[in-house]
């Protein structure tokens, strides 16, 4: 036989499930403070520039 289930505890459970995933991206997306922010834009532009240091040619000659 099957079980009864209430229709708005489940909508609420689906719900409370979506919220939570969202949560979870907004964390990651948005969680990190602003120093930490700065600090591995400011690594990243320094492992780029010492890349291009190393290049042999320019970046005007093409060949």
């Amino acid at each position: 036989m099957a079980d009864i289930i209430n229709l708005r505890q489940a909508r609420k459970a689906k719900a409370r499930v979506q919220k939570a995933a969202e949560a979870a991206g907004n964390r990651v997306a948005f969680g990190a403070p602003k120093k930490a922010k700065t600090l591995a834009e400011a690594r990243r532009s320094i492992e780029v520039a010492r890349h291009e240091g190393h290049r042999l040619e320019g970046p005007d000659r093409a060949e």
